[in-house]
């Protein structure tokens, strides 16, 4: 891994909270993501699932997470079945974890290999009554390849049909959406990341440079401070490009008098940073793009501010609304009559800013969270408020990940990246 150890205190106490949530006389079981193919023998890089790395820190594939918090054996209450290494794997793969080394990561004691799965899987059963299986239930999910953790559900529920079937899923969302202080420093770490590469495309983004290449220097300061990747697809998107939302291309040239939209950020350690910001191609704003920048940047800061605990999310968007309202109405882009006349369904801003403000962040970009309940200390949400223009061919967007306060507002997590329209033309023009 290029990232620093995590301590195991995470990852016990996060199966602290978890097994707390269990039912009597029940096992729950997590299993990391599969080595994804391509075609002939090449594969994608391994991403662990998040959830097994929430609860144990095994960052490797083929492995396997028992949790049995009630089992009559005191050394079965937690178990990770990992793939045996040997001297074979060492030489062409890198050494995989040992008994030893697992035990360092997660704090678990008792560690079999996976080939001793089957039968120490059926003494487990016959002493409990509930298996908890882990489905993906986050709102956003589209999944439509069979993983791992589906096979295995397979595979237990066939052998073991006798059994009642509970769901992982709830417990964790509701977790893993409260934030541990180790996790919102190594969060920070990657806010820290991303704020490296802005800093550096500001001195290198300039009339004539394409897209792509701005996300090769990106990637470049990634890498050079222990980030494996991206935390999801960047856009680039220059001129109208910005007005497709979801712009992956990133392969046009970026032209004297464009605006860029850049949402990036860099992963650590598996856990997300989440940034957009807007800058001008030439170094320096036109009046109306100004105008339209410090609009968005009013709403991002006066809806950063209603994150509290407490907050219900779906009046909050309603909220954040009537500001963006307010500010179309004063850049001439909607009339009273609009606003008078909306469908309550698709308000009259929507025409400008059709997407939502404020989604969870942790070890997913779209982390997980349950947004029917109110916020929470310690949840870590986006503010990312835009207007997007394609009559005159450009968006902007700006976007910060904020901590949730038990008092006060939130502590933004890039407090240190720059967004003043001043300060961006001054670092693009300096040399």
């Amino acid at each position: 891994m290029k990232y620093h150890p995590i301590k195991q205190n995470l990852f016990i106490q996060n199966r602290k909270n978890f097994t707390a949530k269990m039912l009597p006389s029940s096992l729950a079981v997590f299993n990391s993501n599969d080595i994804y193919p391509i075609s002939a023998d090449s594969t994608m890089p391994f991403e662990q699932h998040r959830d097994i790395f929430y609860l144990s820190g095994v960052d490797q594939e083929e492995s396997i997470l028992v949790l049995f918090p009630d089992c009559p054996k005191e050394k079965h209450r937690e178990i990770l079945f990992l793939k045996e290494t040997n001297d074979h794997i060492a030489v062409w793969e890198g050494e995989k974890l040992t008994k030893d080394a697992a035990f360092e990561t997660s704090g678990i004691k008792t560690v079999y290999w996976l080939q001793e799965m089957e039968k120490i899987m059926f003494e487990l059963m016959t002493q409990c009554d509930t298996v908890y299986i882990n489905t993906n239930e986050h709102y956003r999910a589209n999944v439509e390849t069979e993983t791992r953790e589906d096979r295995f559900t397979k595979w237990l529920k066939n052998k073991y049909p006798a059994h009642a079937v509970a769901k992982s899923n709830p417990i964790l969302q509701r977790l893993r959406s409260v934030k541990n202080k180790i996790e919102l420093d190594l969060m920070q770490q990657a806010c820290d990341i991303t704020e490296k590469g802005f800093r550096r495309i500001l001195n290198f983004t300039k009339p004539g440079v394409w897209e792509y290449e701005i996300e090769a220097e990106f990637m470049h300061e990634f890498l050079r401070n222990r980030s494996k990747k991206f935390a999801y697809t960047p856009i680039i998107a220059s001129g109208n490009n910005a007005n497709v939302l979801h712009y992956i291309e990133n392969n046009q040239q970026c032209k004297k008098g464009d605006l860029i939209l850049l949402d990036v950020g860099a992963e650590y350690a598996n856990y997300s940073s989440d940034m957009t910001r807007t800058i001008p191609v030439s170094g320096k704003f036109t009046a109306r793009q100004k105008a339209v920048y410090n609009a968005v940047n009013r709403v991002k800061n006066e809806a950063t501010k209603m994150l509290v605990p407490g907050t219900d999310w779906a009046s909050y968007h309603v909220e954040v609304g009537k500001l963006m309202t307010s500010e179309l109405l004063g850049l001439k882009l909607l009339d009273k009559a609009d606003v008078k006349n909306e469908n309550p369904d698709w308000p009259a801003y929507k025409k400008y800013f059709m997407h939502g403000t404020s989604h969870h962040m942790g070890l997913d970009t779209h982390d997980y969270g349950i947004l029917t309940e109110p916020m929470k200390a310690n949840m870590v949400f986006t503010v990312e408020p835009g207007i997007y223009i394609p009559d005159e061919g450009f968006g902007i967007r700006l976007e910060d990940d904020v901590v949730i306060q038990k008092t006060g507002e939130p502590f933004n997590l890039m407090r240190n990246i720059p967004i003043e329209v001043d300060e961006i033309e001054s670092l693009m023009n300096s040399k």
